[in-house]
């Protein structure tokens, strides 16, 4: 019976109704992993400075009485990714769910906009059960409204709470420092982060297939170091192999994304939403989209026109991606004019404006 696990997820939870809820006690749901947690941990850290309040973790991949029971009696639950239980889990009137989700802006479409008739019906019952949808600007609204299936009138554009990360004091050449001698490189290089993203079509995911490292590094290698960061699904595919050795770091394996995009000077992406937050930063993004006819035939799209729409040159080879980045052909306004369409205010105080918000209308 489809759905049949989130059922009985709903039918636990909701027998935990029958004890009183805590006004001051928040829940955050997450998996073991504990993936998507950089929203949750800035709202967490705005709350405590507000106040004596309970925080709780609910691991949405693991069946628990105390997780359950500490879920049914808050007053605040937030997410930041989807949970399909939410759909059969009646919450008391008081308390408050919201979902801030963890991608930033609007660039490839997901959710309700690309989805079955069976999954839209199924995010509506989700979106019944959510108070607030949190997102970084009043121009995605239209697209947030139809990939959540959630009324408009539910969507507050009060930012991204991470993105509050760049505005806080960080010692930037000791985070630089570090990273270069975890990976015994040059401090005084200038460090290229790609970071490409997974394809369903299997032959493009071999990022070296495409990209020559020996031409890359002859004419680039004395001025830059090229970082690596894959998506946990492309590792299957590409090589990694004798003949790349030495010739990029592979940092798919560091802890923090946000230390990355702000240690590094260019972005190469293709169609990762990464380049929506790299854009606060305002440095050079460059689109490496060797495969843009194949990824818009067979993939999810956009919600905008990719080539005209992205902040940055778009490239489908080797040597224009070299030519772009020595010959520094990027557009800065065209970056700025990017973000202001992403994000309403870029100030370091979406987590405050999301808990003030919250503390006032439903304190």
């Amino acid at each position: 019976m489809k759905y049949l696990k989130h059922k009985i997820y709903g039918i636990i939870f909701n027998l935990f109704k029958i004890f009183p809820l805590k006004k001051n006690k928040i829940t955050f749901i997450v998996d073991s992993r504990e993936s998507f947690k950089g929203n949750l941990d800035y709202i967490k850290k705005e709350f405590e400075k507000r106040g004596n309040f309970d925080f709780n973790f609910f691991y949405k991949d693991k069946l628990s009485i105390k997780g359950f029971k500490n879920l049914a009696t808050s007053k605040y639950v937030f997410l930041n990714d989807n949970f399909f239980p939410i759909a059969f889990m009646n919450f008391k009137g008081e308390t408050v769910v919201t979902q801030l989700w963890h991608a930033p802006g609007a660039f490839k479409k997901f959710g309700g906009s690309v989805a079955d008739g069976d999954t839209r019906e199924m995010l509506l019952k989700i979106s019944d059960n959510v108070d607030y949808l949190i997102t970084s600007s009043k121009n995605i609204e239209d697209y947030y409204s139809e990939a959540f299936q959630i009324s408009r009138n539910k969507i507050k554009p009060l930012g991204l709470p991470r993105a509050d990360y760049y505005f806080e004091s960080h010692d930037v050449d000791d985070l630089k420092s570090k990273f270069c001698n975890r990976y015994d490189i040059d401090f005084n290089k200038k460090i290229i982060l790609y970071a490409p993203t997974f394809r369903e079509e299997e032959k493009y995911n071999n990022v070296f297939n495409y990209l020559n490292l020996d031409e890359f590094n002859r004419a680039l290698g004395d001025e830059y170091v090229l970082a690596l960061r894959l998506h946990p699904k492309i590792k299957d595919f590409y090589s990694g192999d004798i003949s790349t050795k030495g010739k990029y770091i592979d940092c798919s394996d560091y802890k923090s994304e946000q230390e990355l995009l702000l240690i590094s000077d260019v972005l190469i992406t293709d169609y990762s939403s990464i380049m929506v937050e790299f854009a606060i930063l305002n440095k050079p993004i460059v689109f490496f989209a060797y495969d843009l006819d194949s990824y818009l035939s067979n993939e999810r799209g956009f919600y905008f026109d990719f080539e005209s729409g992205v902040p940055g040159p778009v490239v489908s080879n080797s040597n224009q991606l070299i030519d772009v980045i020595v010959n520094e052909e990027f557009d800065e306004s065209k970056m700025s004019d990017f973000s202001k369409t992403q994000f309403d205010a870029i100030d370091g105080k979406a987590s405050k404006r999301v808990v003030d918000f919250l503390l006032k209308y439903e304190g």
